[in-house]
């Protein structure tokens, strides 16, 4: 059915018709009807101005997600999605044919076809399938980890500073047991007078952030951390055809560890605005990284951690990266993070009880005007239908559309166990990312200095530490006897001097969003 000229769904339809690429949402719903000529779209240059996908349960976000992220990865833009129920996999392998698919497409006016995308399974620390993706604790920082562990906001801030302890004494957090060792070295009797020296670092607090540790290393949560750590710039790969990798984590094996993967997620967001350099308004964006269950980010979360979600969203933009947050309703979401998502689809909401009546009201006045009664309309929409409005190339918000959503061309569902374990074997990173490894770090110097001199030689004899990560193949030693400048370089006294400078001029600096940090390199 075609949009008369003169009705309100042509003053819509007006309002998606983009000069620029842009991707295809589906076709526009007006007056009972679906309209395939009213296509409504999203401008491809506006996906770093960051998005919410909502609505409840059953509605159709993960297929919204997964339609999203194959047009993306067909304009050569990398995507990263979080896999939590499992289903996200089969975004690799061609759809199947079938009446509903067939039907849908006539609906709204969609040319289907099979086809699947490039992509890269992950999996945290190595549980379940996928790429392990591991994170030093230092890299990791203070304020991440305090969510993770739940503490309240005096020991999130005494933890910040067993982190700068760790820092000046020049002690490399890489797993957790490095500190735990920290935290145990510092609540013992020839630590306590390093306690002291700690501003505002009580022997309680520090006994309670130790528990928390062995607690949630008791619950299996070791293997997240540590190296080889992995390098965020692996997600803003493309395929040799020019597609973007799609990376899926797949979390299956962690659902029951909510905070942990969302938390996660934030450290991966906040790695990349740190490695990342300014963009400015580019043509499509580096990345488009997909935040799914935002809610349980925010739940119970400190006033510093909400401050550094909100800094991070704010600039990272600049830096060529859209974020979309995927949740229930916009309430999940903080009314500042909130106001800087331009691009919405908000699915069905349910209006069962008085919170989520007070629900709907709200997500109601978060849209523009529109002639829609969009509190009857949002508890009215059938799978695969939503509430759009983008931003347009302008940067103005478009009119809000109902829509009936074009159905993704790769398959929906997850691909066999099999052929996703081959995927993830066959892959160049499984070789970098694999096996964990475990050097010298705070754990065994402070072990060592427990168990005094007789550990010197041993000290003296161990494997050298592993490169750092990113850094430069190392140039073949000379044969020639070194200079007096290559002595005085390679002296012990020389490298203490450095580590010391780099730690807290380079590191403390770093350590901005999130109180993260990386290793120098």
């Amino acid at each position: 059915m075609s949009v008369s000229e003169e009705s309100p769904a042509a003053e819509i339809a007006a309002g998606y018709g983009f000069a620029g690429p842009a991707l295809e949402l589906g076709a526009l719903l007006w007056g009972g009807a679906c309209h395939p000529d009213a296509r409504i779209r999203i401008p491809l240059a506006v996906l770093n101005r960051h998005g919410l996908v909502a609505g409840a349960t059953g509605t159709g976000k993960t297929k919204t997600l997964q339609l999203i992220a194959e047009q993306l990865s067909a304009h050569g833009v990398p995507v990263f999605l979080a896999d939590i129920k499992g289903d996200l996999s089969g975004i690799s392998a061609p759809g199947e044919v079938s009446e509903r698919v067939g039907q849908r497409a006539e609906q709204v006016g969609q040319e289907w076809a099979p086809k699947g995308f490039p992509c890269e399974f992950y999996g945290l620390g190595g549980a379940g399938p996928g790429v392990p993706v591991r994170a030093t604790v230092t890299s990791f920082g203070p304020v991440l980890l305090s969510k993770i562990l739940q503490l309240n906001r005096t020991q999130e801030q005494s933890l910040a500073l067993i982190f700068h302890y760790a820092d000046q004494k020049g002690l490399e957090l890489v797993d957790l047991k490095d500190l735990r060792a920290v935290v145990a070295f510092l609540v013992s009797d020839t630590g306590k007078p390093e306690l002291k020296g700690i501003g505002g670092l009580s022997t309680a607090t520090a006994g309670v952030i130790l528990r928390a540790l062995t607690a949630f290393e008791q619950e299996g949560a070791g293997g997240f951390f540590g190296e080889p750590e992995f390098d965020t710039a692996e997600f803003l790969r493309t395929a040799g055809d020019g597609r973007g990798v799609v990376s899926v984590l797949e979390l299956p094996a962690v659902r029951d560890k909510p905070r942990l993967f969302s938390t996660f997620l934030m450290w991966m967001l906040a790695d990349l605005f740190h490695d990342l350099p300014e963009a400015g308004d580019l043509e499509k964006p580096k990345l488009v990284f997909f935040f799914d269950e935002a809610h349980l980010l925010f739940d119970g979360a400190s006033k510093a951690f909400l401050e550094s979600i909100t800094q991070t969203v704010r600039l990272i933009r600049s830096k060529g990266v859209g974020v979309f947050f995927v949740t229930q309703t916009p309430k999940d979401v903080p009314a500042d993070v909130l106001g800087q998502l331009g691009n919405r689809v908000q699915h069905t909401l349910r209006a069962f009880t008085p919170e989520d009546a007070k629900a709907l009201k709200a997500t109601v006045r978060t849209f523009p005007d529109s002639p829609y009664d969009l509190e009857e309309l949002l508890t009215g929409l059938g799978t695969g239908e939503a509430v759009v409005t983008v931003l347009s190339e302008t940067g103005a918000p478009t009119p809000v559309a109902a829509t009936r959503l074009r159905a993704p061309e790769s398959l929906m569902g997850p691909v066999e166990a099999g052929a996703l374990e081959a995927a993830v074997r066959g892959s160049p990173l499984y070789g970098r990312y694999g096996v964990a490894v475990d050097r010298e770090s705070a754990y065994e110097r402070l072990t060592a200095r427990a168990e005094g001199p007789a550990q010197t030689q041993a000290e003296a004899e161990r494997v050298p530490e592993a490169p750092k990560k990113r850094e430069a193949a190392p140039r073949e030693e000379s044969r020639e006897a070194p200079s007096l400048a290559e002595q005085v370089v390679g002296s012990g006294i020389f490298k203490s001097l450095t580590r010391s400078i780099g730690t807290q001029l380079g590191r403390e600096i770093s350590r901005s969003i999130f109180g993260t940090a990386r290793r120098r390199r």
